[in-house]
């Protein structure tokens, strides 16, 4: 659909492991035009997709702001050398790509001019996107936590998205390795040996399985392992963040028949310390499935454009 006809708009970038959302919007819930372009290990290449999305959209002189929710690491802190960046990524061929800078010359010579950019993290992005408008709505602080090709969270505390030395990295918290000390399983995050994404993400499973976790049948003892590891991640964001509501998002994370695992490793395991009738009483209403799904991060991403609009 263009956006011919339209006053000033907005425009919307996450980009994930496997796939780049792009979406053009007059604001962050109403959205005009809207493509998915692959992931590859050229992000050069990828990135120009993306212009050529906006300009062929339509969005012109119109386009007021964009905002970039990208997988991670990467630089969020305006001060730093590395803001706008992707850092030390294990995602072939993206390591120090200059996303913002990249993206920015693509806009240019396509004619769309010098767009103000808000740059953030994909799982940072999707925790704003359902503060505002998903399961977060009307609370002050949540974690959005996602389960896919990596997990993350993006944590939001009075009303504001945390960020510090560089971003949270849930993912990366050291869990029990419970069974795997039987099994041999070897994390597949190439820097921890015990981290919650190397032991639970989606290649991780499929790793250990030899199917994609989609695969898997419901019943499935996997599926039970992967609920404790999840169980063990959230008690710790619990204890440290103390977030009103744990909102859960990502292929695997939304997998049928999961969450209710989850949240009775997570009850379990906390044994009752954490005196919250919301979590004593089976924490159906304490971990929650993203309400936007999968458009959680590219609505997020419009929000960040928001905030930058001329």
């Amino acid at each position: 659909m263009c956006a011919e006809g339209y006053g000033p708009v907005i425009g919307g970038v996450e980009t994930g492991g496997t796939k780049i959302v792009c979406a053009l919007g007059t604001a962050p819930d109403r959205i005009v035009a809207r493509t998915e372009v692959p992931t590859t290990e050229r992000p050069d290449l990828d990135l120009d997709r993306v212009a050529s999305f906006f300009a062929d959209a339509g969005a012109g002189e119109r386009l007021s702001g964009l905002g970039i929710a990208s997988f991670g690491p990467c630089g969020v802190n305006r001060d730093s050398p590395t803001w706008g960046r992707v850092t030390t990524t294990p995602k072939p061929g993206w390591a120090g790509t200059d996303v913002v800078g990249t993206l920015r010359t693509a806009l240019t010579v396509r004619g769309l001019g010098d767009v103000p950019i808000a740059f953030d993290t994909d799982v940072n992005a999707a925790a704003i996107g359902e503060h505002r408008f998903g399961a977060g709505a009307g609370l002050s602080s949540i974690a959005y936590v996602t389960v896919g090709t990596g997990i993350g969270a993006g944590i939001i505390s009075e009303d504001r998205i945390v960020h510090g030395l560089v971003h949270p990295e849930a993912g990366h918290v050291l869990v029990p390795r419970g069974r795997t000390e039987v099994d041999g399983f070897v994390s597949v995050c190439p820097f921890h040996r015990s981290c919650l994404e190397g032991l639970a993400c989606g290649p991780a499973m499929a790793a250990r399985w030899g199917v994609p976790a989609q695969e898997l049948p419901p019943e499935h003892s996997g599926w039970q392992l992967e609920a404790s590891y999840l169980g063990a991640g959230l008690h710790q964001l619990v204890c440290v963040v103390s977030p009103q509501r744990v909102i859960i998002g990502g292929g695997v994370g939304m997998a049928p028949g999961l969450l209710p695992l989850v949240r009775a490793a997570l009850v379990a395991s906390l044994d009752g310390y954490v005196d919250a009738e919301v979590i004593t009483s089976g924490a159906r209403d304490y971990v929650v499935p993203a309400a936007l799904g999968a458009d959680a991060g590219v609505t997020g991403a419009l929000v960040l454009a928001e905030s930058v609009a001329a």
